[in-house]
């Protein structure tokens, strides 16, 4: 049975879904995008994240974690994907540590088994062993956690459901539940008529289920997204969007399945959730956050290096460094991945 069968034969019998059911089957049910299909993180899959384009993040997140935490021995990577962060990341730790990947894709899981011994490559948080010392990192997840779908109406907000019709499925409008009313106060900020607010539910069940796992050490969030104020201005329409083959796709009720689902995460929200468990939090932006750990001079040596090389004439080493140094300074650039949000999370 194909997504859309399996979704179609649901709402058939139980009524209009839910979105974040609707999302949370066509990312993770059988045959969902991500628990099916091809490794989605490579230059060949669906999307490249930060530690595709270069190593240096892992690097300068390996420099970050020890200059943050006086010891730590174990360090897990939730939605690992291809394994390039996690590797970049042991390679520069300067001692030796346990590492563990979570990862909901099969495809990904089989990818990282090269990397890991088969017992630390588990499908979810519960695969981890608790009381933690050290850090979990998440880079590009929370943006793929299911979401509820608020709808500014008057003072207070209608909920957006999803029915099937002859050809396909389509929103319809529900009372709104008041868990998703409650976080739409309080994150939606004052938008207007129509304005759509994704509701993110389960990206603080999530956070709260990694915290427990923690005895004492830090989380590094990466995503794209902002705080309650910077996403206002997208309220409009909203921030649901899909991704296929490296480009914006289509609508996310079209070809459930096929597409990856994704909205900007809601910073304010995930920080509040964490200082209310006892965590300290701060919020970076990713291009402050990789400089105050030293990857701005590590582009400036690059960039040194590959001087030397052009006045000693080898060109081939040069044209290699110009591509690492190149990459390096993708990571910072401010209106491309510099503008990506790192939430820190201190435990203990």
């Amino acid at each position: 049975m194909t997504v859309t069968e399996t979704l179609r034969t649901r709402i058939t019998a139980d009524g209009p879904l839910p979105f974040e059911v609707f999302m949370d089957i066509a990312l993770y049910g059988d045959g969902g995008f991500f628990a099916s299909g091809p490794l989605r993180s490579a230059a060949t899959g669906d999307f490249l994240t930060s530690p595709e384009v270069s190593p240096w993040f892992g690097k300068t997140i390996a420099r970050f974690l020890t200059e943050s935490l006086d010891e730590f021995s174990t360090i897990v990577e939730v939605g690992a994907g291809s394994g390039s962060l996690l590797s970049a990341l042991l390679e520069a730790v300067p001692h030796p540590v346990s590492a563990y990947a979570v990862e909901a894709s099969p495809m990904a899981r089989q990818s990282l088994s090269a990397l890991l011994p088969p017992d630390n490559v588990v499908e979810s948080l519960g695969g981890v062993p608790g009381d933690l010392r050290g850090a979990l990192i998440a880079n590009e997840l929370i943006d793929n956690l299911p979401v509820s779908l608020a709808v500014r109406s008057g003072s207070g907000w209608v909920e957006h459901y999803v029915d099937v019709t002859d050809s396909g499925f389509e929103f319809v409008a529900v009372p709104v539940r008041t868990a998703v009313a409650n976080w739409a106060d309080t994150y939606g900020g004052e938008v207007p008529e129509g304005s759509i607010v994704e509701v993110q539910l389960a990206a603080a069940g999530w956070l709260g289920a990694a915290i427990d796992l923690i005895e004492k050490g830090i989380m590094v969030l990466i995503d794209y997204g902002g705080t309650t104020e910077e996403l206002q201005p997208r309220r409009q329409l909203g921030t649901l969007r899909t991704y296929r083959g490296h480009h914006l796709g289509p609508d996310p009720l079209l070809e459930p399945g096929e597409t990856d689902i994704t909205v900007d995460v809601n910073f304010s929200a995930l920080a509040d959730h964490a200082a209310n468990r006892g965590a300290t939090v701060a919020l970076y932006r990713q291009d402050d956050f990789l400089a105050d750990s030293g990857l701005r001079k590590v582009v400036r040596d690059l960039k040194l290096r590959e001087l030397e090389l052009a006045r000693r004439g080898d060109t081939m080493a040069q044209l290699v460094l110009r591509s690492e140094r190149i990459d390096a300074e993708t990571l910072l650039h401010p209106r491309g991945l510099g503008d990506f949000r790192v939430l820190t999370v201190e435990i203990g």
